[in-house]
């Protein structure tokens, strides 16, 4: 997922990211200038849904305008490669461990 705010806030004539910040700190959302220029760079590590309803109420727009999906940045499963070693060779034993590092003692 991708944000794109910087496009969505120029379409309202926002150029700066301080000028989004002010008008978002006088709706009460107080954003840190990281966490606000991951925002405006398009690429946050996350971001809250209220502070999205915050943003989508300043700038007039739905949350799609916003977050642009990206699936092919999703890695595909792993094809299966062969058959399931328990299959072919029987169940596989479980050695217990002890936690502490020491070993166990003999049989």
């Amino acid at each position: 997922m991708r944000c794109n705010l910087r496009l969505a806030a120029a379409n309202r004539g926002i150029w700066q990211a301080s000028d989004l910040h002010r008008l978002l700190a006088e709706r009460d959302l107080v954003i840190s200038a990281g966490k606000m220029s991951h925002l405006w760079s398009g690429q946050p590590a996350s971001i809250k849904l209220t502070d999205l309803d915050v943003i989508c109420a300043v700038l007039g727009c739905e949350v799609g305008e916003l977050l642009i999906p990206e699936p092919e940045a999703v890695a595909s499963p792993k094809p299966e490669t062969g058959a399931d070693p328990a299959a072919v060779n029987g169940p596989v034993r479980v050695v217990p461990r002890r936690r502490d590092g020491r070993s166990l003692p003999p049989r």
